[in-house]
């Protein structure tokens, strides 16, 4: 009786995953093997494994293993940004939203060597390789105008004009934080966290001592 039962109740379709959750999963498997692996090792079979996927839904959802790097490297970016803008008090001065913005992105640059490796990586493949170059180079211009929109909002916020417009400030900021993180990979003693910071809340400094709107 429990037999026929069962045969006559075959178990349902597995529900499918919302294609969000299926990126997440993706992206967080392929942060774990590059981290492991760095990218030329690591191959979309692992990181769909990982995720507990077929290759085909890499694909389906990132189309090669050249835009899913760049996804990790876009969200970590866009996150750092979030980051900073959301730690900066409303309420406080200039010099204090300069301090707090060099410390969280100082932080994050001692803290976060690991993409500061996945970035040097990627950069110095996509000189090579002109497939990598077509993804590397859009989600650096994204990052750069992100940067630049920051310093806008931040200009705006203190009732200042900087002395460049919003744009390049935004691609000084984005080749100093790079810059940085770089120097800090090969001389961490030489460019530690109170560097960075120094180095950073010299160049804000410079960037926010305009003309009073």
């Amino acid at each position: 009786m429990a037999d026929t039962e069962r045969h006559s109740h075959p178990p349902g379709p597995v529900p499918r995953l919302p294609r969000d959750e299926v990126r997440r999963r993706l992206l967080a498997a392929a942060e774990r093997v590059f981290a492991e692996r760095g990218y030329a090792d690591s191959k979309l079979e692992d990181i769909a494994r990982a995720a507990g996927f077929t290759k085909g839904a890499v694909y389906s959802n990132f189309g090669s293993k050249q835009e899913l790097f760049g996804a990790i490297l876009r969200e970590r970016s866009e996150a750092e940004l979030a980051d900073v803008m959301a730690g900066l008090d409303a309420g406080a001065d200039v010099a204090a939203l300069i301090e707090q913005a060099a410390r969280t992105v100082a932080q994050r640059i001692i803290d976060d060597t690991e993409r500061g490796r996945l970035g040097l990586e990627i950069a110095a493949r996509a000189i090579r390789d002109e497939e990598t170059g077509a993804v590397v180079a859009p989600m650096r211009r994204a990052q750069r105008a992100s940067a630049g929109r920051a310093v806008r909002e931040v200009a705006e916020r203190a009732g200042i004009a900087p002395p460049v417009d919003p744009e390049l400030a935004g691609t000084i900021l984005h080749c100093l934080t790079n810059g940085l993180a770089m120097e800090h990979l090969v001389d961490r003693e030489g460019v530690d966290a109170d560097t960075a910071e120094r180095a950073l809340r010299a160049v804000l400094g410079w960037l926010t001592e305009g003309v009073r709107k």
